[in-house]
């Protein structure tokens, strides 16, 4: 979705997603301003605490955690409408599920040419609610006609590509074609802006039977006593050796310095097992403390 102010054409954050944007009203005056995955909105409290008891002089954090999909397109625009209002604060750091994503700001010259790194993993599990009452076994059983489903869209959300060459892998291009335009056309596929908001709320409201999302999204999910279930694709479907995590600083970052100790401190063992606790793959080695 895109939307102009002041003759400018920018993307817009849908306005019930205040609770992705953090610490907004210090944005302007932040020592840190971090665009993150949105599927690590569970551990980023715990993360920035640990790094700010290293770094007791990094006060002030303004963070996302929006799809990194529409905050590469925030990046590129140079800012985003959120309630009438525009947010053109400049990251300092941009982290994503796609090298795609990384390759592009260094296209457009808004990252130095190998300027990001790999740091964390993840892979995609079946969302249900609790007793499977759909009895959803295996991925192919998302095709079925009865089978309603929480989509992410591809247009935003990057896990949509790892969930994309997922349905590839279990029927081939006859499930892609089945649920990304068939089902869409059906309205048993409803698509996604901010997944891990959407599709926990869908399940609970009992509109659809089933959302593919991260793992540590579950694992969220359930720490909150929600009532929902995972279904396991299985090692060899879902996806774990192809989600990887990349970060980068900006070029015009406002606060270099501080981007930089973030930047180490993410690599940290201790950052690695924050990580680790919520349910993602660590990158880099944790020898014990």
């Amino acid at each position: 979705m895109v939307g102009e102010k002041d003759g400018m054409s920018f993307p817009v954050i849908p306005s019930d997603r205040g609770d992705d944007l953090h610490n907004l009203d210090i944005a302007d005056s932040a020592d840190l301003v971090l665009f993150v995955a949105g599927n690590q909105f569970m551990v980023m409290d715990e993360l920035i605490q640990a790094f700010q008891e290293e770094h007791a002089d990094v006060k002030k954090i303004f963070y996302e955690t929006l799809p990194p999909g529409l905050e590469l397109k925030q990046i590129l625009a140079g800012g985003a409408i959120f309630r009438d209002k525009v947010i053109d604060v400049v990251a300092d750091i941009y982290a994503s599920v796609t090298e795609k994503a990384m390759e592009r700001l260094e296209i457009d010259g808004l990252i130095t040419k190998g300027g990001y790194f790999l740091y964390l993993h993840n892979r995609i599990v079946l969302m249900v609610p609790e007793g499977n009452p759909a009895r959803i076994v295996s991925v192919a059983d998302l095709g079925r006609d009865e089978v309603r489903i929480s989509q992410p869209n591809p247009e935003y959300e990057d896990i949509a590509y790892y969930i994309i060459d997922m349905y590839r892998q279990a029927g081939g291009e006859g499930l892609v074609h089945r649920i990304m335009e068939e089902k869409r056309a059906e309205g048993s596929a409803i698509l996604t802006i901010v997944h891990h908001r959407e599709t926990p709320l869908r399940i609970l409201k009992g509109s659809v039977d089933v959302g593919p999302v991260w793992a540590t999204e579950v694992i969220h999910a359930r720490k909150s006593n929600l009532s929902v279930d995972m279904v396991e694709p299985g090692e060899d479907m879902d996806q774990r050796g192809r989600i990887n995590y990349y970060i980068c600083r900006l070029k015009d970052a406002a606060h270099p310095e501080n981007a930089e100790k973030f930047l180490d401190f993410i690599r940290s063992a201790r950052a690695q097992r924050i990580y680790a606790a919520h349910g993602f793959v660590p990158h880099f080695a944790m020898p014990d403390s």
